[in-house]
This record gives C-alpha cells, structure tokens and sequence, in this order.
C-alpha cells in the first residue's frame, strides 16, 4: 500500500522528486518504526485524480496540502499561524451507504518542518498515516476539493450489475483448481528482485517479468492480450485483457501494484522485497487468472488485469490509467483492488474497507466470500485517503472495492522495509489463496452477465433442424434480466409444438409457457421477476423441419 519517505528529504519531495505517499495502514505494532520519522503525503489523485500542476506553486521549502480536520487540529498545535485557503465538507461514503461519512478537509499552505511535525502527530495521536493529500500548487488543491465535492454524484455515471449469483456451476470448479503453492511461487519470484521500486532497474525488470509471465499464461487464447503501459517513469504498469464475447464494451478490472519501497530510501542497492505489500496481491490475482485460463473461461463482459506501476509514491499509476480510462468513455462497471493480502494479523480472514468504495459492490463482494468460501469471516474496517490504488478509479467516479488482508490495526509490521518477506508472512500463501479466490468468483460473476441497467438490448439466437414425429430437443438455459422477456417463435414445415420454461427444462407436461398449433408457426412469451434461467422445448407432432429465433434481455 502506499508509503511514506524521510523527513530528511522532504525538501526534495515538496518538489515532487521523491517516492513517498501517504500510508493508509498504521497500526499500533508500528511505533517500534518511528524512529524512521516517515513522513506521509497523500497525492491529490484521490481527491482530484490528477497530477498536473498549474497555478500558483509553493514557495521553496513549502507545500500546498489539503488536510482533514483531525490532522488539522494538530497542524495547529504545532503551527498555530496556518491558516486555511479553502475548507469543505467532503464525502467519504457513497449515497448507498447504511452511514453516511463525511470530512471536511482544508487547503493551507505548510513548510516542510510544519509537514514533517504533522506526520509525527498523525502517527502519535492518531494512530494511522491518514489526514492530508500533497498537491503541486493552490489551484490544484482547490480543484481537488471541489471535484472531491460531486464524488458522491460522479458515481453513478456507470452501468450498475445486476450482483446476482448464478453462476455457480462456473465458479465451483475453477476455485477448486486454485493452490497456494503457485501463489507461493509467484511471490518469491518477485521478491527476489532487490527492489521493484518504480524508478530503479529493479522496478522496470520487475514489470518486464510479469509481462512475460502473464503473456506465457495466455499462449493460445487469441481473446487475451498483454501490453504495459508507459508513464513518464522508467516502470511500466501491465495490463492483460480478457476481451469480452457479446458484452465486451462493459469492463472489470482487478488490480494490484507490482512495485515496492523501503521507507529508509530506495536507490539501486536498497532491499525491498514486498513479499507482502504488494507482491502478494499480484500473485493471488495471477493465481487467480491461471485457473480461470486453465478452464477455458471466455467472459462475456472483458476483464482486466492489472499490475500498477509507482502506487508507493502516489498512487501514479493507477491515477493515470483511471485517468486515460474515463477520458476514453470506458464503461468500467467494476473495480476490485488486491494490496497485501498474505498476513494475517487480525481475526476475521477479509476485511472490507467501508471508505472510498461503492457500497453495493461491497455487499456483493461480502455475498461472493459467504456463497464461495462459507467458511471465512469478514470484518470491515475504514482506510483514508489514498491508501490504495481503488482511490484513485473511486476518483473517477468508478465502483470500487478493497478486501484487505487484516484490521488497520492488525496489518503487516514489515512493510515497507527490508523484512517484508515471505518468511515473515508465515512461509505460507494459504491467506493469500483466500483472496484469489475471491478475485476469480469477482471476475466469473461479474464477467458472465451481459449488459446491466434497463436499457440493454435484446439478444436474438437462432436455431434449426429436422425432428421425427414425437422427437424433442431442447435449448437453454437463456439468462433472462430481472424485468425482462423472452420470446420463442418457430416456423418451418410439418407440425411443430413449442414449449418454455423457467428455472428448467418444459416437457410437455410441464412448462411456463406453450403453443401448440396445427402447423410449424408458433410463438411463446414469459416475463422474468428476477433474474433467472428460460429453457426451450422444441417438439415435433409430426415430422418437422424448424426454424427457431429465441429473443431476450440477457442478464
């Protein structure tokens, strides 16, 4: 998840040289690390989900940042002379939320010493790394707050899912395949890189290797791409899609960040391994990806994989392809995001962040863990401002969701240094396979539907034949959306009877629907109340050639 850097070099960093961030998961096991004196800076992507800079810039030596009001208490405390430029009142929750939360958040103007005194009250009083965002100048801070103002609105732009379960007979046997060992595998892989921080030679073979190694997972499948996306550092981020088969417009992604810190400083020689944060994300998504692969899964809906680039250092991977997606229109209808998911340090096996996510994507991420892994409890527990890269697709009006590995207060006290390995995770991938699982009954229940809201069109399937007098052949099952039709014509030639059911296949006896005519014209219609399945029964009274057109609302 994202860090925090020297105060030593915060003058290098209020000038946007530096590789450190706000750390959304402090814990109380982490005062042993205060002597580091890290000093988090959210970036403004969370808040205003861009990077650039124009208007007026700090003076030497200061920063612009935008604080919530308890850091600001003790802003003042330590510089009772700060004065707020602009203050709002801002939304931390979603409007279907059971409770709403809100902050209200204030730009001022901070020297680097008054930054650096804030970061130890954060960490002291506090207990977390939460409470104020960097921003590169006052116009950005204030176009932050004001963006951050509608985020509540900016939500509901995208096609919402229906969040049924009914593809279970999917789901089961790809999770069933799923093992820890190859997670295991994939996390010494990449922590055995130095580092993977995001500008070091580490950090762009680190992007090169999962490139390679997802581009091998795919050989064979035409429908799956791998590419990296370039930024205006050295370390590519990489993007494997899964194009969709007749929905392909309405997009998933599953995320992780592949790059790595040492809170001391990352040059070339330091050692980072980030066994935990985040190599362990990228390989439960791989895992994840490998068993989807393997069962031959084609999703409907497309489905992205991504690996970020420089999430320790202000979420700027993620803000720019969250960026470069919404500037494109893309209908994303589904963020999950996978950052540390290997040490189990509270009580509860997932825990669901409540802040900066989209509630009902939640429930349902809550309904896939309850449905798939009945064995697992769930807590939820809230992350602040920037503290992953879901923010910064939260920031674009995107629904997202973050399942974590444990408490805030429970989380890994390695991280971020150079005892963030996977001994220090209990030489084990078996809390990480938790989360794999997850990320695969995330991308199979959402990637099997077609279009969501009320305005998808009809699909319209064809079918033709012959039958013998008293022969059947059925078809289906047709997943029909809640409010939705679906209607069976025939024609052709001889006596054709036409039957339809819900749930299972008619017979002749038992159906929802029938039409049965004395000659091969016939047409059937039922109504759906919930989404569901519709089966087809073609008879023929008497020999019968047929023409059968199935049109329906697909879920």
């Amino acid at each position: 998840m994202s860090g925090a850097g020297l105060t030593s070099l915060i003058s290098a960093f209020a000038q946007g040289e530096l590789p450190f961030t706000q750390k959304g998961k402090t814990m109380e096991n982490q005062k042993r690390h205060v002597a580091r004196r890290t000093v988090p800076a959210v970036l403004a992507v969370l808040l205003a989900g861009v990077f650039a800079s124009t208007g007026a810039t700090a003076a030497p030596g200061k920063s612009w940042i935008t604080v919530g009001d308890a850091a600001f208490a003790h802003l003042q405390k330590v510089a009772p002379q700060v004065i707020a430029k602009e203050s709002k009142v801002l939304p931390s929750s979603d409007a279907h939320a059971k409770v709403a939360t809100t902050e209200r958040v204030h730009l001022v103007e901070v020297d680097d010493l008054q930054l650096a005194q804030l970061s130890e009250a954060v960490h002291h009083e506090l207990k977390r790394c939460g409470g104020f965002a960097f921003h590169a100048s006052e116009a950005d801070g204030k176009r932050a707050l004001a963006k951050a103002a509608t985020l509540t609105t900016a939500a509901a732009t995208f096609t919402r899912p229906s969040y049924v379960l009914d593809n279970g007979a999917v789901v089961t046997p790809v999770l069933s395949q799923m093992q820890a060992s190859n997670i295991t595998t994939t996390i010494n892989d990449l922590s055995s890189f130095v580092n993977r921080y995001y500008t070091t030679t580490g950090g762009t073979d680190a992007s090169n290797w999962l490139r390679a190694k997802w581009a091998g997972m795919a050989t064979g499948r035409s429908d799956i791409t791998v590419e990296q996306f370039a930024h205006s550092w050295t370390q590519k981020s990489v993007i494997l899609t899964i194009a969709g088969t007749d929905n392909a417009s309405e997009v998933i992604v599953i995320g992780g960040h592949l790059d790595s810190i040492n809170g001391s400083g990352t040059g070339e020689s330091t050692r980072a391994p980030g066994a935990d944060d985040d190599a362990s994300g990228i390989a439960s998504m791989t895992e994840a990806l490998r068993a989807m692969i393997a069962s031959g899964f084609k999703p409907r809906r497309t489905i992205k994989f991504i690996g970020y680039s420089a999430e320790e250092v202000g979420l700027r991977g993620s803000a720019a392809i969250a960026q470069s997606f919404k500037a494109a229109n893309v209908n994303v209808v589904g963020v999950l995001q996978l950052d540390m998911t290997n040490y189990k340090g509270a009580a509860n096996d997932i825990y669901l962040f409540t802040d900066y996510t989209d509630s009902l994507q939640s429930d349902f991420v809550a309904k896939l863990i309850t449905t798939y892994q009945p064995g697992l409890t769930i807590g939820t527990d809230r992350c602040g401002y920037a503290c992953s890269d879901h923010a910064s697709w939260n920031a674009q009006g995107y629904p997202t969701s973050m399942p974590f590995e444990s408490s805030m207060g429970g989380d890994n006290p390695y991280i971020h240094t150079a005892n963030d390995t996977y001994a220090n995770s209990g030489s084990q991938a078996v809390h990480a396979l938790k989360f794999a699982k997850l990320a695969a009954s995330f991308a199979i229940e959402l990637g099997s539907d077609g279009s969501g809201g009320t305005g998808n069109l009809p699909r319209v399937e064809n079918f033709s034949g012959s039958l013998a007098s008293g022969a059947t052949k059925s078809f289906g099952p047709f997943k029909v959306i809640n409010g939705g039709t679906l209607k069976a014509e025939t024609t052709g030639t001889g006596d054709t009877d036409l039957y339809v059911r819900k749930t299972y296949v008619p017979t002749t006896s038992s159906y929802t629907c029938k039409s049965d005519g004395a000659t091969s014209t016939e047409a059937c219609t039922v109504s759906m109340t919930a989404n569901g399945d519709v089966y087809v029964l073609v008879k023929g009274y008497t020999s019968v050639t047929y023409n059968l057109k199935v049109t329906y609302n697909p879920q």
